[in-house]
């Protein structure tokens, strides 16, 4: 009698983990279903974007691409590719080609995004691929312009700071002036940051004469800075007229990647389901 019961006992015990196992399965492959139809959602959601649409993007002078650090995560999750181009800030010729660099990492259609300086970068890029170019807050010169005719176009703002170049030939930004025109929207925090990490531009950059501009064969859109200390808004109204872009007017600084990355993002995606939809 006690060896049935223990071999009952060791019957129920085998039953019982097989239920448990069973049950267990169950679950996971009940999991497995919703992680399928989620996956299946998401894959609906992106493809409104041509297979391998990449976003491009460029920072300015005095910066590095972490500067788009709260732009990337949310272009990502609408289904784009993202990455910064990194540029010398030596010459608008080699800037150029470091950003050619950067496209040869792309295998599908590209939109341009350039911030401040990097619009001349991005004017002087040739790619068929680039779809289109959106400048932020950036300069766009002409045919034989350089970035310096452009930038001193129109009178500065009274809090622009005054740049002068070093004895190598490169220019930086003063200490205040990321917290006085640069990014005077940005926190505190933000600004202190972009001041300890910032990267000089060389004077060759802004005197080197632009070639033939991008945006007169490819569609543009222009984010307006209304509220810039950097790029007379009058001066960013021209070029945005002359080109023929897409203008949106916003109260923003010159750097709304740190201010107003959310309008970023939007101006971003706009111009790209219009260029990059499947």
């Amino acid at each position: 009698m006690e060896r049935r019961s223990v071999m009952g006992s060791r019957t129920a015990t085998s039953l019982g983990l097989v239920s448990r196992g069973s049950l267990t399965e169950s679950a996971a492959a009940s999991h497995l279903a919703r992680t399928a139809a989620n996956s299946s959602g998401q894959t609906a959601k992106t493809s409104e974007f041509s297979p391998n649409s990449t976003i491009v993007l460029v920072h300015g002078a005095w910066a590095d691409g972490s500067c788009w650090s709260s732009v990337i995560l949310p272009l990502e999750r609408r289904g784009l590719r993202v990455i910064c181009a990194p540029i010398p800030l030596t010459s608008l010729t080699n800037d150029t080609t470091a950003l050619n660099w950067a496209l040869d990492r792309t295998s599908g259609p590209v939109v341009l995004v350039g911030h401040a300086y990097a619009g001349a970068v991005i004017t002087a890029a040739r790619q068929d691929r680039v779809k289109s170019l959106i400048y932020i807050a950036a300069l766009a010169p002409d045919e034989s312009e350089t970035v310096a005719k452009v930038f001193y176009r129109d009178p500065p703002h009274p809090e622009a700071p005054k740049l002068v170049p070093d004895p190598y030939g490169f220019i930086w930004m003063p200490d205040d002036g990321f917290r006085r025109a640069v990014a005077h929207k940005a926190s505190a925090d933000r600004t202190q940051i972009a001041t300890a990490v910032q990267r000089p531009i060389a004077v060759e950059c802004i005197q080197e004469a632009a070639p033939v501009p991008a945006w007169k064969s490819k569609p543009s859109w222009f984010l307006l800075a209304e509220e810039d200390r950097m790029i007379n808004p009058k001066t960013q109204e021209f070029m945005a007229q002359r080109m023929g872009a897409t203008i949106r007017r916003s109260a923003v600084d010159h750097s709304p990647m740190y201010s107003a990355p959310d309008l970023v993002v939007e101006v971003i995606v706009a111009a790209a389901t219009k260029s990059l939809s499947s």
